[in-house]
């Protein structure tokens, strides 16, 4: 960090500006574009208050600038007194100006624009490149990479103030928990083949089966990993007339998870099929029926809800949008919580299907990917804070958890006078076997811990490190607490 009075050499230079008082990645994806648009990037960087008013962010100045001098993105950082952009630009007299699309009209940047286009330079608003993969293993080892993403994490739980110890007794309240799932009930197959080679009569690649086996999937997963991470759980579903749903319900005895599952003649239980060479899938194949519940069916599905929440916590939306989740039973589970003071939990997945996760309401959490935020707002540029921010005002909705894929997720919760805060947690497998399923053992430990009575935080920190257990096996496994506690263990070693 250097005094921006002291920076004479550096004009001509890339310009970036904000406060970075919690660096996630949508600041780092900011700062790659700026990075990139041309040799040198300076960084100004906010203060933290004019003189008599409290400070405007959770890290004051210098350790906001420590965190930024640690990516290795930014030349220089300069520090400034207030939001004074105006001074960066008089002094630095930069070439290119970047600046997060949600400055784009302030009026307060008015007089910096002006006297920036009155140099002869240019501003650009960018929010960094939107991406749903990671090439970082191009360019570091996975023993390096699975080094730094642990630093990060240790990082985090720092800054909010957990600790091992802290944690694991946390989890000592879940078996006292007791939820229901609601959704659409799964069943994944995985058929292990051997590549033969390609067809001599289609440029298809032909395989020998040589083994499968079935996993439950969707909302029975996530009420699978909730028992097995030790709360109690009752799945309500509606499955088929068929051989399928036996197995499904066979999978819920076993695991001692409450059957409320509802037969419906018209549609089959859900069923895709998964052909995998190598630890590689090659393609799927569904039988499903999107169509929503008839008003019979509709009417047991309400029963059983009505039945179970007196006894529950919380009710946990698991919504793949193949109909069980209908209008008149998301208003169910609305009265349903006011009545009993239950916590709501949503996760709409649309990745092949249609919907938004929008039509959540008040609820407690909602657990969506960056690609479902922004269909739910119908925005493919803006900023992942400032889409955050327009979730949660638009659904009402108390805390946010954003999932990013390879990076990680974002974690959103508010302080006790009702202001939002962020904290980013890395995704601590490098080089996952299978992310099938990893959105799923999120939402249960997110669930548990916070109908437990846990902190957004804390659970979050969880949730990070059940992530990464999730996807390191083939298939859909529920997590039990156990393995959740041994790996977190071996995160957070002194």
């Amino acid at each position: 960090m250097l005094p921006l009075a002291q920076a004479t050499e550096w004009q001509g230079c890339v310009l970036a500006y904000g406060h970075f008082s919690t660096i996630h990645p949508g600041h780092i994806r900011y700062l790659r574009h700026a990075r990139s648009l041309g040799k040198q990037l300076v960084v100004a960087l906010i203060g933290d208050g004019s003189a008599g008013q409290p400070n405007s962010y959770p890290f004051s100045q210098h350790e906001r600038a420590e965190a930024l001098g640690l990516l290795g993105i930014a030349d220089l950082i300069v520090p400034l007194e207030g939001d004074d952009l105006a001074a960066a630009i008089r002094q630095l007299q930069p070439e290119m100006l970047v600046l997060g699309t949600e400055l784009e009209g302030s009026a307060r940047l008015e007089q910096p624009l002006a006297l920036l286009r009155a140099q002869g330079g240019k501003v650009q608003f960018h929010a960094g490149d939107v991406q749903y993969a990671s090439s970082e293993l191009l360019n570091s080892t996975e023993q390096d990479l699975k080094r730094q993403r642990q630093v990060q994490f240790k990082a985090a739980c720092r800054r909010q103030g957990l600790s091992r110890d802290d944690l694991l007794s946390s989890m000592q309240c879940w078996p006292n928990t007791r939820l229901i799932v609601l959704g659409d009930t799964i069943v994944d197959q995985y058929v292990a083949c051997e590549a033969i080679g390609m067809s001599a009569e289609a440029p298809v690649v032909v395989v020998r089966e040589l083994a499968k086996r079935n996993f439950i999937g969707a909302a029975a997963v996530v009420a699978a990993h909730i028992r097995s991470l030790g709360a109690q759980c009752d799945l309500v579903s509606v499955v088929g007339q068929d051989s399928t749903a036996e197995l499904v319900q066979r999978e819920l005895l076993a695991q001692g998870i409450g059957n409320g599952l509802t037969r419906d003649p018209s549609r089959p239980t859900t069923f895709k099929k998964r052909y995998v060479v190598e630890n590689q899938k090659l393609f799927r194949v569904s039988r499903l029926e999107q169509h929503n519940l008839d008003s019979a069916i509709e009417e047991q599905v309400i029963a059983q809800l009505e039945s179970l929440a007196p006894q529950a916590q919380g009710i946990v939306v698991s919504d793949f949008v193949y109909g069980v989740v209908t209008p008149m039973v998301l208003k169910v589970v609305a009265d349903l919580a006011q009545r009993h003071g239950l916590m709501l939990f949503g996760d709409l997945q649309c990745s092949s299907q249609v919907g938004s996760i929008s039509r959540f309401q008040h609820f407690s959490l909602l657990c969506p990917n960056e690609r479902e935020l922004r269909l739910a707002l119908q925005d493919k540029d803006s900023g992942l804070e400032n889409l955050s921010q327009l979730l949660l005002e638009s659904t009402s909705c108390e805390r946010l958890l954003v999932k990013l894929a390879a990076e990680g997720f974002i974690a959103y919760d508010r302080d006790s006078q009702g202001k939002l805060t962020s904290q980013p947690f890395p995704a601590l497998s490098v080089n996952p076997l299978d992310v099938a399923g990893a959105g799923d053992s999120v939402l249960a430990v997110m669930a548990t811990g916070l109908a437990s009575g846990q902190a957004m935080m804390a659970t979050a920190a969880l949730a990070c490190c059940m992530a990464s257990l999730a996807v390191q096996t083939m298939g859909n496994t529920p997590i039990p607490a156990g393995a959740l506690k041994a790996n977190l263990e071996e995160v957070l070693e002194p």
